[in-house]
């Protein structure tokens, strides 16, 4: 006979070693000289990292099914097998030099709840499911979050299986080629709550001495992709007075932007990660320059602001220096306010496990931020070393990660076993 969560009461904990065990073992995927992973989005090494992640949860019990997007959704049934399902996951796909746990956390996180659940017999209202969303990073296909957007009806299925990669391979292709092109409609497929356990990607609790963050929203984001274009010219001969530079644009476009997330403090982000030139010969003056640009800020009238400031500087040192310029958004995400239930349900199990907790605003994007647009939604952080991640030397001690596990179960226990 199956156990009622009443019975178990507030001593539930789940199999911290497991957890540690599950994560090392899904790490040597992909691993790296420094101690990280690079397993970027529907890649073989992605392929292997899902192949694992299927394997185990069917020797848990779960039944399978992937949409059309890539989604994995791996369930525990519940008494009520017509039930809408509470989930909890992540993503397993990393940065170039990503780490352990970025991802691949709060994926094993869910796997560890339903075997914990197995392991005591307990049996819920609704059915328990475990989520891995396709392409979360945005390394390799942008934007950033395409599949759970898809999902969410942020994007429709065509853009988002059409994304190239930068050798031009699309999504969709990827998918195919690697054997998870479902055949579930992405977004059939309703959600009675989600969670997401992460490593907080910051230092605030490490730095303020919290085990657990209760994640109270996300802050806005804008993506562009901007070419600044000049003309290619002999580095010898060509006056410096007659250049069009199209470096000398982008680099002040760089200071621009910095100068825009420090003047909308506190709480802007304001980064260029990625830079091309063209020729890049070093006799050669720039012809074209393409950078990205990343704003992010909790308030959404802020963030806008910055927009129109990055619009202004952009135009005026195109004109400034005789440059064209292209300039696209190609993603925008508003402030996200999580579930109050959810929030609260996260809360209730820090508090049933005697964890120092407080509330945070992500600063990252996470798959969550889309889920909640169609399904009550709730995060749950944990510490990580230095506030270091997208980085081979990301770091988290075990105990908080199990710490981050027993709250994710009890939050799941409190909505999943409501009748």
């Amino acid at each position: 006979m199956m156990a009622s969560v009443a019975t178990t009461g507030k001593n539930l904990r789940v199999d911290g070693g497991r957890l540690w065990q599950s994560l090392m073992d899904m790490a040597q995927i992909g691993a790296t000289k420094k101690g990280g992973v690079c397993r970027l989005a529907l890649t073989d090494l992605d392929k292997e990292g899902r192949d694992l992640f299927v394997r185990w949860c069917e020797e848990a019990g779960c039944t399978i099914k992937v949409d059309r997007m890539g989604n994995i959704f791996a369930r525990r049934p519940g008494r009520n097998p017509d039930a809408p399902p509470v989930a909890t996951g992540s993503h397993l796909d990393s940065q170039p030099t990503g780490g352990k746990y970025d991802g691949a956390y709060g994926v094993l996180a869910g796997l560890e709840v339903v075997r914990t659940l197995n392991d005591l017999d307990i049996e819920t209202e609704a059915p328990v499911e475990v989520a891995v969303w396709t392409n979360e990073e945005g390394s390799r296909f942008a934007p950033a979050m395409i599949a759970s957007g898809v999902f969410a009806g942020a994007f429709d299925i065509d853009h988002g299986l059409s994304r190239p990669d930068p050798d031009g391979r699309t999504l969709g292709e990827e998918l195919k080629r690697i054997g998870y092109a479902g055949d579930m409609e992405c977004g059939d497929h309703d959600l009675a709550a989600y969670f997401e356990a992460h490593i907080e990607q910051g230092p605030i609790l490490e730095d303020q001495e919290k085990t657990i963050g209760i994640v109270s929203g996300g802050q806005a984001q804008r993506w562009y992709e901007i070419t600044m274009t000049g003309q290619e010219a002999h580095a010898g001969p060509t006056p410096m007075l007659t250049r069009r530079d199209a470096l000398l644009g982008a680099a002040r476009a760089v200071d621009a932007v910095n100068r825009i997330g420090l003047k909308h403090q506190p709480g802007a982000c304001a980064t260029v990660g990625m830079l091309q030139v063209h020729p890049n010969s070093r006799n050669v003056i720039p012809g074209s320059v393409f950078f990205t640009v990343d704003f992010r800020h909790p308030d959404d009238e802020v963030l806008l602001q910055m927009d129109t400031h990055l619009r202004e500087a952009c135009e005026s040192i195109a004109s400034d220096i005789g440059l064209e310029l292209e300039f696209r958004q190609i993603w925008h995400s508003p402030a996200v306010v999580f579930d109050e239930r959810c929030v609260d349900a996260v809360r209730s199990g820090a508090d049933s496990c005697n964890y120092t907790y407080m509330e945070i605003v992500s600063g990252a994007g996470h798959d969550a931020c889309y889920v909640a647009r169609v399904a009550p939604t709730g995060m749950i952080f944990v510490p990580c070393e230095g506030g270091i991640s997208h980085n081979e030397i990301e770091s988290a001690t075990s105990e908080d990660l199990e710490a981050g596990c027993n709250v994710l179960l009890h939050a799941m226990l409190e909505i999943a076993s409501h009748r």
